[in-house]
């Protein structure tokens, strides 16, 4: 097991090459493993690109060693015609004897379907292999296959005495409270690079004018959206999941924030908590010990708390 762990964790570095640029498909690694030696690595770099065990096996020098090698891959590979022919059929066509798969791809059109074609060709294969760790690669993937909805992250940056702002009003002249320094300002960015979509209220629109692009990172801006209050939010989230949208920050304001944690429609929390003292203001979402699960503490004395997903 200590072997297939080893190669699997492999394929895991290798997917998040990808990050920021496979959606909407899920986050791939591949290893070719000749006599305990990778001959062949590759990720999917791209939407539309090339497939992980594509670009693994393309990359293996002696073709003839695929006859007696292991493939290795953090999810199951396809088994339909989409964007690019099935990953199953080429497998089985360069003769690869065994393949090893992290989870199972709950993809409908593939979902199974990948593994039983491999094993009627005469394939072995073996399943769930570090698959809570695939499973964490991919959330944003599984929470919209599965829950038919965008993997939802609630980010806000709040004062050390629980504050999110100064109290303010629209043409009072007041700019809003700098919580964050240039290092958190990246890491900010780095978040929305790496996420499909971003969401504010229509009074943080008014009052802040926010850009939310990535200015500060490399990468895609997130698709804007102002929330509409006639509509409930479960009916956003369905018109995003319409649209092939994954995953979803929501970063304000107030109302908003407690919206959604009041219909328990979120899957992580990142939460910046500046050494600033208001005294009163705007107070920010108030969360029990119970459901913050991991902190992680910044050199620069701000604190990031990340919740795991609950429903994966």
């Amino acid at each position: 097991m200590y072997i297939e762990e080893k190669y699997m964790y492999r394929c895991l570095q290798l997917a998040t090459y990808g990050r920021g640029f496979t959606t909407p498909n899920p986050m791939v690694g591949a290893v070719v493993v000749y006599n305990d030696k990778i001959i062949g690595e590759g990720f999917h770099r791209k939407y539309g690109g090339h497939h992980a065990e594509v670009n693994a096996i393309a990359s293996v020098k002696e073709e003839q060693l695929l006859k007696n090698s292991t493939l290795y891959v953090n999810l199951e590979p396809c088994s339909h015609y989409g964007k690019t022919p099935p990953c199953s059929e080429l497998i089985i066509r360069k003769q690869i004897p065994r393949v090893v798969i992290g989870q199972i791809d709950p993809f409908p059109k593939v979902s199974g379907n990948g593994i039983k074609k491999l094993k009627e060709a005469g394939v072995e294969v073996v399943c769930g292999i570090l698959e809570h760790k695939c499973n964490e690669l991919n959330k944003n993937y599984l929470t919209f296959m599965q829950l038919h909805r965008p993997y939802i992250i609630l980010k806000w940056a709040q004062s050390a005495d629980g504050f999110l702002d100064k109290f303010r009003e629209e043409g009072d002249g007041q700019k809003p409270v700098r919580f964050s320094n240039d290092f958190t300002q990246m890491l900010v960015h780095k978040l929305r690079a790496e996420e499909a979509s971003i969401m504010i209220g229509k009074r943080t629109k008014l009052l802040d004018k926010p850009a939310l692009n990535v200015r500060f990172w490399v990468g895609n801006n997130p698709e804007k959206f102002i929330a509409d209050s006639s509509k409930t939010l479960q009916e956003q989230l369905t018109e995003l999941y319409k649209k092939n949208i994954q995953s979803l920050i929501v970063e304000g304001g107030s109302k908003l924030l407690h919206s959604f944690l009041t219909e328990d429609l979120w899957d992580e929390t990142q939460i910046e908590i500046a050494p600033i003292f208001l005294k009163e203001g705007v107070r920010a979402p108030i969360l029990s010990n119970g459901i913050l699960q991991n902190v992680q503490k910044c050199e620069n004395s701000t604190l990031f708390l990340y919740r795991i997903p609950k429903k994966i």
